[in-house]
């Protein structure tokens, strides 16, 4: 079912408040550096709003993956990949000589997103059934992590950033794309937004360095960090 029919303000929010409601138990917790509140997980009840008709003009997603410079045979992982909507695209661009992780820690999403693989002939895409605090990626083997309106809900980030560093390769880069919480006219409840400088504080205290801010999206950042 279409969660809703134009791109408008009101019904923008409330079909997303509705994926959200539809969401996993919700996350507890406190960002110890930030003071940042841990948002709640969307459930796979939602998924509907990852795969909306009006996300490209929103979010204009391929702006986002051109900013990534992603070679022709990269090795990328699309953690909280959901359905595998970015996954997709991340396929498409690092071709059939590169490789895709798609790590969701929900066996439904897992389930939507293998539909994905099969109709669309995603011949490079791995998913991966993950862990709140533990991606399962190969040690040193992607060349980037991409989160797309994730880390945010994460509900032990540090974990989770130790593990997708040990991931990386040296000078391997993560990339975190989140609504601007520095504009409130962003029609997103503001547990679902990060500023920069919370983002900053946060990832930099587990060994990396923000190294692009990119403001071209119309809601989004694009904070690039680079594995120190």
């Amino acid at each position: 079912m279409r969660m809703f029919a134009r791109p408008n303000r009101s019904v923008l929010v409330g079909a997303f408040l509705l994926a959200i409601a539809a969401g996993v138990a919700a996350q507890t917790g406190v960002h110890p550096l930030s003071g940042r509140r841990y948002a709640q997980t969307m459930g796979v009840e939602g998924a509907d709003w990852l795969d909306r008709s009006e996300r490209d003009q929103e979010e204009d997603p391929d702006r986002a993956i051109d900013v990534l410079k992603l070679q022709k045979g990269a090795t990328v992982a699309d953690i909280g990949a959901g359905s595998g909507y970015m996954t997709e695209k991340l396929s498409k661009k690092v071709g059939p000589t590169g490789k895709v992780y798609a790590a969701d820690i929900q066996q439904g999403m897992i389930d939507l997103l293998n539909r994905r693989i099969a109709r669309r002939k995603l011949t490079n895409v791995m998913p991966v059934l993950s862990m709140q605090d533990d991606p399962r990626l190969p040690v040193e083997a992607i060349d980037l992590v991409l989160m797309v309106d994730v880390y945010h809900e994460l509900s032990q980030p540090q974990l989770m950033l130790r593990h997708i560093k040990a991931s990386l390769r040296p000078g391997g880069r993560l990339a975190l794309v989140e609504y601007r919480k520095e504009d409130p006219n962003i029609p997103i409840r503001p547990e679902h937004k990060m500023s920069v400088a919370e983002a900053k504080l946060e990832v930099e205290a587990e060994g990396f360095t923000l190294t692009t801010t990119n403001e071209d999206l119309p809601r989004q950042h694009i904070l690039i960090f680079t594995k120190s």
